[in-house]
């Protein structure tokens, strides 16, 4: 695979420029206005002529995050860069590992031999790129299933490495640490929601703290798990024929979850802070609104959308048979069951929390797990760093 051209210290692309607070009602999401292109060409002037030195390798480890989730294990393989991180491999897998964990309680083998098969992908990706620093957790899935442990420990004699379980305020803290340099720096801050596969992690971001080198760091005011994600929700509601009923009851379900917390951090100006999603239900719904033909991560990772164009596509996916949500390039048939679900908990978080925009990340727990590796090493401090 080609190296990734992600660099997580800076905003993904400096022409999709957050909306400005003026144009903000009239303005179309996605790449920015001929206006947003006159006011930033200076600054992607300056950061070509810095290319050379930011995006250079600094001398270090070759450090690894991965994230074996409910539905998705994910990997990525990294270097540190002067102001984030330079990917040289990454991998993602739908395999549903919490797959009817809802009824039975434990991770059924079908599943388990699935994360097995991947899990050995990812261990000679680690190994084939000289790896000598990473981080490998299991989420929701692993927590709730009462062979939880036991499925640890096979992972760890059949495959040879080690996943730690973290819990679920540690899963809310990685995601802020990917998604803070999202934000944008005008608003109070930003709503911060990581859709899952068995769990939701919804966190109230002020203002990202400024930092000389690497990648800000997060204020975390506030957080929340949802016990309920894409996989559990739609085994439990259906997620193959989606009616408009079954659709609020699952909107219902989700905002009696996140009520408490919704009435100490919601706002009345939808102005003074933006949403910013992580998940696939969000890079999704990019994807739909974009029109693309084949999901393209360059486009989606950072581009803005506003609450109509938000409604718009799940109206669109609320009117899709199972068979054109299969047919979908940015859905297909691993999602095309789950999707509706993930947009009911998006609903449901819109109407907690009324914002006239959206901001959309490709990133998330590995990057987080990256950036607090990488800071713990000391690789952005003035005097640890090399030329």
């Amino acid at each position: 695979m080609k190296d990734e051209a992600r660099v997580t210290g800076l905003d993904p692309a400096r022409d999709r420029a957050p909306v400005d607070r003026a144009q903000r009602y009239g303005q179309q999401a996605g790449r920015g206005s001929p206006q947003d292109h006159a006011r930033f060409g200076h600054a992607r002037h300056d950061m070509r002529a810095d290319a050379s030195a930011a995006g250079a390798d600094l001398y270090g480890p070759t450090y690894a995050a991965l994230d074996l989730g409910t539905n998705n294990c994910r990997l990525l393989v990294a270097r540190a860069t002067h102001e984030g991180f330079r990917v040289v491999d990454a991998f993602s897998r739908i395999i549903r590992l919490g797959e009817g964990i809802t009824s039975s309680g434990r991770l059924g083998e079908p599943a388990i031999g699935r994360a097995v098969e991947v899990l050995r992908i990812c261990r000679d990706k680690m190994r084939n790129r000289g790896v000598t620093r990473a981080r490998l957790i299991a989420t929701e899935a692993c927590r709730l299933a009462t062979n939880g442990n036991d499925f640890l420990d096979q992972v760890r004699r059949d495959v040879g490495i080690a996943l730690e379980i973290v819990d679920r305020e540690t899963e809310a803290l990685l995601a802020a640490t990917g998604c803070t340099p999202l934000i944008d720096p005008q608003a109070q801050g930003a709503i911060l929601f990581d859709i899952g596969g068995g769990s939701s992690e919804i966190a109230h971001l002020g203002r990202s703290r400024p930092c000389r080198r690497g990648p800000p760091e997060p204020e975390m005011r506030g957080w929340v798990s949802l016990p309920v994600g894409v996989v559990t929700l739609a085994e439990r509601h259906g997620g193959i024929e989606v009616t408009r009923e079954i659709f609020e009851d699952m909107v219902a379900e989700v905002s009696d979850l996140m009520s408490e917390f919704a009435r100490e951090h919601a706002t009345t100006d939808s102005s003074a802070m933006h949403l910013l999603g992580t998940s696939g239900t969000v890079t999704t719904i990019a994807g739909v609104h974009l029109g693309l033909k084949r999901y393209d991560r360059r486009r989606v990772d950072g581009c803005w959308m506003l609450d109509g164009e938000v409604t718009e596509v799940m109206e669109r996916l609320l009117s899709m048979s199972y068979d054109q949500r299969v047919d979908n390039a940015c859905i297909g048939a691993e999602r095309a069951d789950l999707v509706l679900a993930g947009c009911a908990i998006l609903e449901a978080i819109r109407r907690a929390f009324p914002s006239a925009r959206l901001r959309v990340a490709d990133r998330g727990l590995r990057e987080g797990m990256l950036v607090q590796m990488m800071r713990a090493d000391g690789v952005w401090r003035e005097h640890g760093a090399h030329p």
